[in-house]
């Protein structure tokens, strides 16, 4: 897919986080929209996956260690062929697959329930190490919250993974820099990021994360890794593309109203109009 293909499904991924978190009156906007690119080119073209065959044992592996962010999962999951794209406007409704936080047992495509923070990268080793064990060759992917990996567990798994060298296996942090008590650095910092992965026998990449260029060579660097897992550090901006939500901790964790909402949903129109000149 060419990056143009790319941008263009991002803006329909944010689209969706946008009408799923306005929709439910509540959820994670600002650390979905910054992932946005990451949840697109994972979907769309970096890992093995069918959508008409979810469960098939030879795919690669998706964890969202930061579940909060569901959203942005649910939206590329939909656009992805998983479920139906009407189906994001039932997000944390009442009788919803659709819930608040992944649920492996119920929606399509999701391959870890998640939500208690710093848990993701555990379950991710423990398929990565699953892989190896019966030579199978999928990769697995886990993507953490900047703010997330202040949570000591996510060490012990690096640990494991270094110790293992769990080639199969690729960290993704989205460091947009917030969480929801303010700057990371701020609150408790966990920088410097890419030292620390480093330290755990990790290879480490640092990228902007919201330029499929970037997100391109990075996965392929991954993929041609061997002996040692992979943390890609990805700068991003929370809030992407919206124009009231970027890179405010206000939009951590809270839903547009209906005037928002036409804000939000003129400024995704703007940047597809921008887009399709191109």
């Amino acid at each position: 897919m060419t990056n143009l293909e790319l941008q263009k499904i991002a803006v329909e991924v944010r689209r969706g986080i946008i009408d799923g978190v306005h929709s439910a009156k509540a959820g994670h906007p600002g650390g979905s929209l910054s992932a946005a690119e990451i949840f697109t080119y994972l979907y769309f073209e970096e890992m093995n996956i069918d959508p008409k065959n979810p469960k098939d044992p030879d795919r690669d592996r998706f964890v969202l260690s930061k579940g909060h962010t569901a959203p942005g999962l649910y939206s590329a999951l939909a656009n992805r062929g998983y479920f139906p794209v009407e189906d994001l406007l039932t997000l944390r409704h009442t009788g919803s697959y659709l819930q608040g936080h992944p649920d492996m047992k119920h929606i399509p495509g999701v391959d870890m329930s998640s939500g208690s923070l710093g848990q993701g990268v555990s379950a991710a080793c423990g398929m990565a190490l699953a892989g190896k064990l019966n030579a199978k060759d999928y990769r697995v992917y886990a993507l953490c919250g900047d703010g997330e990996i202040e949570e000591g567990q996510i060490w012990e798994a690096a640990m494991f993974a270094g110790f293992r060298k769990l080639d199969n296996l690729c960290v993704i942090v989205d460091n947009n820099n917030l969480q929801i008590d303010g700057p990371i650095d701020k609150v408790c910092s966990p920088y410097p990021i890419d030292k620390k992965f480093e330290s755990f026998n990790f290879h480490v990449i640092n990228i902007n994360g919201n330029n499929f260029d970037e997100l391109r060579s990075a996965f392929a660097e991954a993929r041609a890794t061997k002996g040692m897992p992979t943390a890609i550090i990805a700068r991003t901006l929370k809030g992407k593309d919206i124009s009231f939500m970027e890179n405010s901790i206000d939009w951590h964790g809270k839903a547009p109203n209906d005037e928002e909402y036409a804000i939000a949903v003129e400024d995704l129109r703007k940047v597809g109009e921008a887009l399709c000149q191109n």
